[in-house]
């Protein structure tokens, strides 16, 4: 488990929390939402595909989290009124 799926994922992962974690603005922190998201999903295939169930189970509960802070950042109501 040391290929390039798995070095795009931990990249990606990376650079998501930093977007987040810097809080440099909402747009950025609903991008860091979405490139989680990706990465999530990214990880989740490789934890099928490496036999790595653990990791699978975790990055699709971290998936839902993720797809919540999307929706609260881009589409909840209360927040595109505001942009």
């Amino acid at each position: 488990m040391n290929g390039p799926w798995e070095w795009a994922a931990s990249i990606g992962t990376v650079i998501a929390a930093s977007l987040i974690a810097f809080d440099m603005g909402r747009r950025a922190t609903a991008w860091g939402f979405v490139l989680f998201c990706v990465v999530s999903a990214l990880w989740i295939w490789i934890g099928y595909t490496e036999d790595a169930m653990p990791l699978a189970a975790m990055n699709g509960v971290l998936l839902l989290i993720n797809g919540w802070g999307v929706w609260q950042y881009w589409f909840h109501p209360k927040n595109r009124a505001e942009g």
